[in-house]
């Protein structure tokens, strides 16, 4: 088969107008240290306070910490498969968990998440897990002790509900 450069050309043009850029445009950064849950990484200069990053192997985080030259993030599970150089990615978000009824009686990880097996929870709103408490006038009183059952705690501490 022979292929001429008049026909060559046709096919590249024909190419060339249907070609779509298609760029994912993810700022992603590197991890630089690592230890006791928190991860420091390099690359991400515009990220969030309490924004919600994606670790290379599935593991999420929460950054904490903005520096100059590396951000701070909380580990939002284990650190095992985290090293220098593990790549991290930006999500945009700041995180939240679902609110609401059907969360009693669930158990749940860090990030809202369902881990005991009962299938999805199927809330209708979330809130930022960093927020300002409402203020001491807004806020319901206290009507009834909550006992411990631990007297120094209970005679130390008042707890109500």
């Amino acid at each position: 088969m022979n292929l001429r450069p008049d026909e060559i050309t046709g096919i590249i043009k024909e190419q060339l107008k249907s070609y779509e850029a298609k760029l994912n445009l993810a700022d992603v950064g590197t991890v630089i240290t690592v230890g006791d849950g928190i991860a420091n990484v390099h690359g991400l200069e515009q990220c969030m306070s309490g924004e919600l990053l994606e670790f290379e192997g599935g593991i999420s985080g929460m950054a904490l910490n903005l520096e100059h030259d590396f951000v701070g993030a909380v580990l939002l599970g284990s650190d095992h498969n985290i090293k220098e150089g593990t790549s991290v990615k930006r999500t945009k978000q700041i995180v939240s968990v679902p609110v609401g009824e059907e969360l009693l009686g669930r158990v749940v990880n860090a990030l809202g998440e369902p881990i005991d097996g009962k299938g999805p929870i199927l809330t209708k709103k979330k809130m930022p897990i960093e927020k300002i408490a409402p203020g001491i006038i807004t806020r319901k009183s206290v009507h009834e002790p909550l006992q411990t059952g631990i007297k120094a705690i209970d005679s130390m501490i008042p707890i109500g509900r």
